[in-house]
């Protein structure tokens, strides 16, 4: 073979848009299989309208409509009673890969890259070759409709058919034909997603309507909005040298000192002090936009070297207790329940996050076998349902790590679903389409925690009813010689064989006082909940 020169093999030398990227790489957006494809669009046309109905303080009400249309085809409709977009965004919002309101910014959301919703109007156009259509709210009861496709090599909207409505319009409406999809009523389907939705966002409404017609609504929990999440400010710890570069260059700040204070969270005159006595060869007065390579490597040495405060948690919201509660007695109706929230705690890179977890025994939990019954692992990151990957996340790993046998849990032949939520301002997914959490030993072990203490809870239950069961049989197994025995002592004394029935009752009775009036053993279970409800 004759050599080729570097001329000759730079020829077909050419840059590609993003865009390109991701239409030859769909999979590493979350477009891999039928099932997961489609499960993937009504996530993020979903995760977008609760973080719009949030910002705005609006109680999400959310429609998904899913109709088939052909084989592997499906017509995807999701409406919300949200803020909708501006006109001059929607292409914007819609139709490019990497723009939004998310990315920039240092706040706990569900969405961060600005690739969701572009990354369904991409998938669309891809399989079906079809635009996708948009109805908005253009702000004082205007509203407008319009159809949007991508252009993928310049990473670039076109938007057609820009029509405004009359009439009163609010909130925002999607809609998109999308083939390479398949709809399955598994715990993997689009109707699992939405259950747990519901269950770690109490304060939605979700109606969906299935592709047999068959409406279901995962009605609001509680009515009251979450707290909004607040920006903060990167911590120290987190920094690399190439960050901190970038943020000196893109700093108002005219001095090093004043940019470290302004900058980032935990950084007082004081701290400075300490990182002057440690980076020596480095002047504090110099102009942050001057900063050089080899500085900013001294500098992050220096950070390193300080005893920082652990970052400030006021900008994680998590779920709550109490909401916790609530949603899973909306939709799981679990005999017994036991909720843990954690501490704030922090990972690699000085991030911090918080766990939730809870145990939920009976009623609706876990999965329907033909054995009867098996345990359910519920993930959720920023209130989002993890529903694929499983066996590359975290949450799964520290679940599978505890001893349930300890706990009188058996999740081969119980009914009990185990929750999980982590919140942080930065969930450190272990890829793209952000179906699990990576596993840093810190949040493993947070997460171990979590459980058994939920796990402790529960346990404490099912004592309770075992102990319960146990001496409701005995008191039967007693009673039924009550009359046998009165009979044969009458035999024997002469005595009133009902009178001495009765007496003997009354004896039993009092040895097992929980089991009169048929109670069966109800008050221990009552006594066990309230036990635990006195604990939490």
């Amino acid at each position: 073979m004759a050599e080729r020169t570097a001329d000759e093999i730079f020829k077909e030398f050419k840059e590609h848009s993003i865009s390109e990227f991701f239409k030859k790489n769909k999979q590493m957006l979350g477009y891999s299989g039928m099932v997961r494809s489609l499960v993937t669009v009504v996530h993020e046309y979903v995760t977008n309208s609760l973080d719009a109905c949030e910002e705005a303080g609006i109680l999400p009400d959310i429609d998904v409509t899913i109709t088939e249309v052909g084989e592997n085809k499906y017509r995807v409709k999701v409406s919300d009673n949200g803020p909708g977009i501006p006109k001059k965004f929607v292409g914007k919002a819609l139709a490019t890969v990497l723009a939004g309101t998310k990315f920039h910014r240092y706040v706990q959301q569900r969405g961060q890259q600005g690739i969701g919703a572009s990354g369904c109007t991409l998938f669309a156009q891809v399989t079906t070759g079809k635009p996708i259509h948009v109805v908005s709210s253009a702000g004082k009861g205007k509203g407008y409709e319009c159809k949007i496709s991508l252009n993928t090599v310049k990473n670039t909207p076109n938007v057609t058919d820009l029509v405004d409505l009359d009439g009163d319009f609010k909130g925002l409406s999607i809609e998109g034909e999308f083939a390479e999809v398949k709809f399955e009523n598994s715990d993997h389907g689009v109707y699992e997603y939405l259950k747990r939705t519901a269950l770690s966002n109490p304060h939605v409404q979700i109606r969906f309507i299935d592709p047999t017609a068959k409406e279901h609504t995962f009605i609001r929990a509680v009515n009251e909005m979450p707290e909004r999440s607040k920006p903060t400010l990167p911590h120290p710890l987190g920094l690399a040298v190439n960050d901190l570069l970038e943020f000196a260059h893109l700093t108002q700040s005219r001095k090093l000192s004043s940019f470290f204070v302004e900058t980032f969270a935990r950084t007082t005159s004081n701290k400075v002090s300490e990182l002057k006595e440690i980076a020596k060869t480095v002047d504090f007065d110099k102009d942050p936009h001057q900063l050089t390579w080899p500085e900013a490597e001294e500098l992050i040495k220096a950070i390193r070297q300080v005893k920082w405060i652990a970052p400030d948690a006021v900008s994680i919201i998590p779920i709550g207790e109490e909401r916790i509660r609530f949603a899973l007695k909306n939709i799981l109706d679990p005999e017994f329940m036991h909720v843990v929230e954690r501490k704030p705690q922090v990972f690699k890179g000085g991030i911090p996050f918080v766990i939730e977890a809870a145990v939920a025994y009976g009623g609706k939990a876990g999965y329907s076998t033909e054995q009867g019954a098996s345990g359910a692992i519920l993930r959720f990151a920023n209130r989002v349902p993890l529903l694929f990957d499983a066996g590359n996340c975290a949450i799964t790993e520290a679940i599978k790590g505890v001893e349930w046998k300890r706990y009188n849990i058996d999740l081969d032949s119980q009914p009990v679903s185990i929750f999980v939520n982590m919140s942080s301002v930065h969930v450190p997914y272990a890829g793209v389409g952000k179906e699990a959490v990576s596993k840093e030993e810190e949040i493993i072990a947070e997460i171990k925690l979590a459980v058994m203490e939920a796990a402790r809870g529960v346990q404490h239950f099912i004592r309770g009813k075992e102990h319960a069961s146990f001496e409701a049989g005995r008191y039967k197994a007693t009673m039924r010689y009550a009359k046998q025995i009165a009979g044969d002592v009458a035999d024997l004394t002469g005595e009133n064989a009902e009178k001495l029935e009765e007496e003997i009752e009354k004896l039993v009775a009092k040895h097992y006082p929980r089991m009169k009036d048929g109670d069966g053993g109800k008050e221990d279970e009552k006594e066990e909940a309230a036990a635990e409800e006195e604990e939490n």
